[in-house]
């Protein structure tokens, strides 16, 4: 697969089937973040993953799904939750650690991407609670993200942005999502 087809298939997933993911999928996911590029070389970002069926199955009350579509549409129902998270912490005081945290979890989701498993990045999630459930240490490290994961149960497409200008993504009857998004002009000036 070449990268920008990689792209164009890694979107966000909300609906999964029930198959783990896959362990080595994990491992490779967590040793291509541990090399990835960090300002400053300060390398301030932890991760905890759950695979844990009764832990996962927790954490579905703690995380908020899409704010875009309707909750009965955008979060997924029993039979449909992820199979794992991953949950980046950061240590206290770093101010270049939210520039870590975009390529980290980049780096996360296209490496599940390359490798069949979806993926929904998560920042309206009960901190505290995810914290308290994982046991963080809430005065060494701050809950940022989790990235929710499992094998896609529906497909997301990339689509140009409709005449209206809307760029909010929509689903069909079937609940496939469909991500508009502006055109290569519209974003990019040369000089």
């Amino acid at each position: 697969m070449d990268l920008r087809e990689l792209y164009k298939g890694c979107r966000t997933y909300r609906r999964f089937l029930q198959d783990p993911v896959p362990e080595e999928v994990l491992d490779e996911m967590m040793e291509n973040v541990r090399i990835a590029s960090s300002a400053a070389n300060k390398q301030p970002l932890r991760y905890v993953v759950v695979t844990d069926p009764g832990v996962v199955a927790q954490m579905q009350d703690l995380v908020r799904w899409g704010g875009a579509v309707p909750k009965e549409l955008g979060t997924p129902k029993e039979g449909e939750q992820p199979t794992a998270f991953v949950v980046l912490t950061k240590e206290p005081g770093n101010s270049w650690a939210d520039i870590d945290i975009g390529i980290a979890v980049n780096m996360l989701a296209t490496t599940a991407w390359a490798r069949g498993i979806g993926s929904c990045i998560m920042g309206a999630v009960n901190k505290g609670g995810i914290a308290r459930l994982l046991d963080i240490p809430q005065e060494d490290e701050e809950v940022k993200l989790v990235l929710a994961l499992g094998k896609p149960a529906h497909k997301s497409t990339v689509v140009d942005v409709p005449e209206s200008g809307k760029l909010a993504y929509y689903l069909d009857d079937e609940r496939n999502y469909y991500v508009p998004k502006r055109a290569l002009a519209d974003i990019v000036r040369k000089v």
